[in-house]
């Protein structure tokens, strides 16, 4: 009997002799409240004898495990792959639970629990549990069972409902999602893959994370169904029809639409006009009047966006689109407002060096080289600085208008000297016309005239000998 409680366990009183039961050995479980047992009879096999100190020691557990190893050698004796027992949930863990089988402890794995995914134990056993389990395997050096508890029920691709077949709508929960695509829980245990091309009609790449989300619903059509191999594939796009195939009525060529832009590159704009059906706005097409470096200077990603078809591709799916081409070419009409030798003021946008890109009126752009930026003064013209511009070049067809400032003072210089030459033959022209008119009367005149003519003559040579020879 027990008789009290001391320091560190309880005083068993054995044929009237006091011995000590430490707390260690009172149960197989750790004990922390040791007066439930004082005044309780108990059987207890003595485990020390000190006759110095007229002591013993005693223990209650060693009988237990005695017990319980007994219980062991004979489950263990009697155990065979398949066969049931049942156990009580002694302990649950991330991977698994452990389950006291009479003596005996068995480990039930997580991928045991349930034919269908769970990411915890706990979502389907609680402590002190009582089950029905599968032994699957058994160890009897190592003492180790594994245990099994979705095994007591036929796999679900087994029982699956024959009314389920290519073709059909399913409703499934996202289980596990990856970068190919999501598997989709049809019913516990049965999955089905949604892979990414089977998502939505459009040919944008799509990240399955980002469209899936852990124990969502979606419905899906079954594409393919092989109940040997156990797989399914899903589709969500199928559950729509495919917009390209009325795509000529929908989206003629030459039809305008309004799309949203989702995606930008160096060489163009990518527009969705509807769900599935998309293309792209080559970078030279956003604009009749203004060249672009980047499409980034024009638009941007979420913008919508006014735009013409311009060709169907049904092979690739993808259409040819065009902005600029929702108005009429202006360049049909630009050249009676900027012939070549027309002036302008113009400011300088952007420079390099090849030269300026020049605002005109109208939000029409020209260029002009280098050389064609000098001022008068020898400095070239800066960016924002305006002035006044000539054309020198206009192409229609390459939609390119050629400036010069240079050419405006160097043209002015030209014609100042034009002037002086044009003055300077039009005195020749009024001396010429004299001498004409001179000749014109020598011709006429008399011979008196001619010898008064001779007087004269005589006498002018005469004056020039006199001066000669005063001067000599």
């Amino acid at each position: 009997m027990v008789t009290s409680k001391t320091k560190g366990g309880l005083i068993v009183d054995v044929f009237g002799m006091e011995t000590f039961l430490p707390g260690s050995q009172i149960d197989v479980k750790p004990v922390t409240d040791y007066d439930q047992f004082v005044n309780k009879t108990m059987e207890f096999k003595v485990v020390k004898i000190n006759e110095a100190i007229k002591n013993a020691v005693v223990s209650h557990k060693a009988l237990i495990e005695s017990d319980i190893e007994a219980q062991r050698a004979e489950i263990i004796g009697k155990l065979e792959k398949g066969q049931v027992l049942e156990g009580t949930i002694k302990n649950i863990t991330d991977f698994g639970a452990f389950l006291d089988l009479g003596g005996l402890d068995g480990l039930l794995y997580i991928t045991d629990i349930s034919w269908g995914r769970i990411t915890h134990p706990s979502e389907v056993l609680k402590m002190d549990q009582k089950v029905n389990v599968v032994v699957l395997d058994f160890d009897d050096d190592k003492k180790r069972i594994s245990l099994g508890l979705k095994q007591l029920t036929p796999h679900p691709w087994d029982t699956l409902a024959e009314g389920l077949k290519e073709g059909e709508i399913v409703k499934g929960k996202v289980v596990n999602i990856e970068d190919y695509g999501a598997f989709l829980e049809i019913t516990p245990g049965v999955e089905g893959l949604v892979h990414v091309s089977e998502i939505t009609w459009a040919n944008t790449p799509i990240n399955a994370k980002e469209f899936f989300k852990l124990g969502d619903e979606h419905e899906a059509k079954v594409v393919t169904l092989d109940k040997e191999t156990r797989k399914m594939s899903l589709s969500i796009k199928q559950m729509t029809e495919d917009p390209w195939t009325g795509i000529d009525t929908t989206f003629p060529e030459g039809s305008k639409h309004t799309g949203t832009v989702k995606n930008i590159t160096p060489y163009g704009v990518f527009v969705e006009l509807t769900t599935g059906i998309g293309g792209m706005i080559h970078i030279s097409d956003l604009s009749w009047l203004k060249r672009f470096n980047n499409p980034t200077e024009y638009t941007k990603v979420g913008n919508t966006i006014d735009v013409v078809i311009m060709n169907i591709d049904k092979e690739n799916r993808k259409l040819q689109l065009g902005h600029k081409q929702i108005e009429e070419d202006p360049w049909n009409t630009l050249e009676g407002t900027f012939p070549v030798g027309s002036e302008h003021d113009a400011t300088v946008v952007k420079k390099d060096d090849k030269g300026a890109v020049v605002q005109l009126p109208y939000g029409l752009e020209g260029f002009a080289p280098t050389r064609h930026l000098m001022k008068e003064d020898g400095k070239s013209i800066g960016v924002d600085e305006t002035a006044k511009f000539i054309v020198i070049e206009f192409d229609r067809n390459d939609k390119r208008i050629v400036l010069s400032h240079t050419r405006m003072w160097e043209q002015v210089i030209e014609e100042e000297k034009q002037a002086v030459v044009k003055e300077k033959k039009a005195e020749a022209e009024v001396t010429k016309k004299a001498v004409k008119n001179l000749q014109s009367k020598v011709e006429k005149s008399t011979l008196g005239d001619i010898g008064a003519l001779a007087d004269l003559k005589a006498k002018m040579d005469g004056d020039a000998a006199a001066e000669a020879a005063k001067s000599e």
